[in-house]
């Protein structure tokens, strides 16, 4: 691929700059260097400071020098830039996707789209002109469907330093304590971040061990990424880890399960079967309900948790 004249690589970093410069707060050299870095724009940090320098004498741009470093910010009444900038509804998407998406993406993608989301924030602001789409997160809710609870706690350190090595296919050094208090070091090959309800599981292998296992995030005393890389294994897939109820505490073997139940609380099962080969004979008083499905533990603490409305469990094994 032919290298770009340099004229160009200098347009590109002055527009990247710009885009990133935000408007109601200042922002350093350092900071627009991490977040172009974390974009896979590698430039000195000198050639950023000497750009800026020339932008805000070009641009209605401030550079507050009265202490360093220095932090840069767009005029209050700066006519907005003639690049392509986000319309309302990209804004509206990325507010959501900040909001959705943080814990389970990169620290550093997370960063270099520091300037973007700075940008979808001003778009929709009280002096914008975007009524509808900044009323629209008002108007959404994800709900809980069981008793709400506050999110454990995750040591500072150590999602970025598994996101990190997940993202890079580093080996990562842990400090783990189990749910039983036992604490271990060791060596995790990184392969899976999953999040059930407010926890985030990270799937990997111990090292000379070819068997998955979860780790709570929460349960990670501390987290190094090593120096070391890894193969992924071609045959892991994480949408067949979860397929086989691994995150249910199962083991992947699939059951044929019967039951009856109380026809107030079995009506959900009508509108929201629990697999696709679901049959549902109807009785006076209960449905009786036969499915395949994978046996695991948590099937069996949903299965309790009808309590009295449910009877007559049989778990057959497929032949």
């Amino acid at each position: 691929m032919p290298k770009r004249p340099d004229t160009l690589e200098t347009v590109i970093l002055a527009l990247e700059l710009l885009r990133r410069i935000p408007r109601n707060r200042k922002i350093t050299a350092s900071e627009l260097w991490e977040e172009l870095k974390d974009a896979g724009i590698e430039r000195e940090l000198r050639t950023i400071q000497r750009q800026l320098e020339m932008l805000s004498e070009h641009f209605e741009i401030e550079r507050d020098d009265r202490s360093k470093p220095y932090g840069y910010s767009w005029q209050e009444r700066a006519k907005p830039l003639a690049v392509p900038s986000l319309t309302a509804q990209e804004s509206l998407l990325l507010q959501l996707a900040e909001e959705q998406l943080r814990n389970l993406l990169p620290t550093h993608v997370m960063r270099s789209m520091n300037g973007f989301f700075t940008q979808a924030r001003r778009n929709l602001g009280p002096a914008s002109n975007a009524t509808l789409e900044r009323e629209w997160p008002q108007k959404i809710r994800v709900v809980s469907t069981s008793q709400p609870l506050l999110p454990p706690k995750i040591r500072p350190g150590v999602f970025e330093a598994v996101s990190e090595a997940l993202y890079a296919n580093h080996w990562l050094r842990v400090d783990y304590r189990n749910a039983a208090g036992k604490r271990h070091e060791a060596d995790v090959m990184p392969l899976g971040l999953a999040q059930q309800g407010l926890r985030l599981y990270l799937v990997g292998r111990y090292r000379d061990y070819d068997n998955e296992r979860s780790l709570a995030l929460h349960r990670i005393l501390a987290a190094e990424v090593s120096m070391c890389t890894f193969d992924r294994p071609a045959e892991f897939n994480l949408k067949k880890y979860d397929d086989d109820g691994r995150f249910g505490f199962g083991d992947g073997e699939c059951i044929h399960l019967q039951f009856r139940i109380a026809k107030p609380e079995g009506l959900h099962l009508l509108e929201t079967p629990l697999s696709v080969d679901q049959k549902v004979i109807e009785h006076e008083d209960d449905y009786e309900i036969h499915a395949t499905v994978v046996d695991s533990d948590m099937l069996d603490w949903w299965l309790r948790g009808f309590g009295d409305s449910i009877l007559d469990i049989k778990k057959l094994k497929i032949k």
